[in-house]
């Protein structure tokens, strides 16, 4: 079955944007133009960037940053867990033969 879409209006500073999406995607959309929002407002509240277009690309680029340093310490995490796991497995497996 298809997805219906519908247009949803999404303001990011103070800019409205009609957005296609489909209708069970639009909480999430609206919570992503928030965040959005937030850290393009945090950027040019900074003072250090000018332009909304530069303000964008360096929201961007931190959302981006985070994202990307999430998934690493999810691989860092399922690095250690297998390592204990290991451990783990060994210690069981020498104390069992005794």
């Amino acid at each position: 079955m298809a997805q219906q879409s519908t247009t949803v209006e999404v303001k990011i500073l103070d800019k409205e944007y009609l957005v296609a999406c489909p209708e069970e995607e639009q909480e999430a959309l609206l919570r992503a133009a928030r965040h959005l929002d937030n850290k393009m407002r945090e950027i040019r509240a900074s003072g250090k960037v000018f332009g909304t277009e530069r303000i964008a690309v360096m929201a961007a680029l931190n959302i981006t940053h985070e994202l990307l340093e999430r998934d690493t310490m999810s691989d860092a995490t399922s690095t250690l867990l297998r390592a204990m796991d290991n451990k783990l497995d060994g210690a069981l497996g020498d104390g069992s033969g005794q």
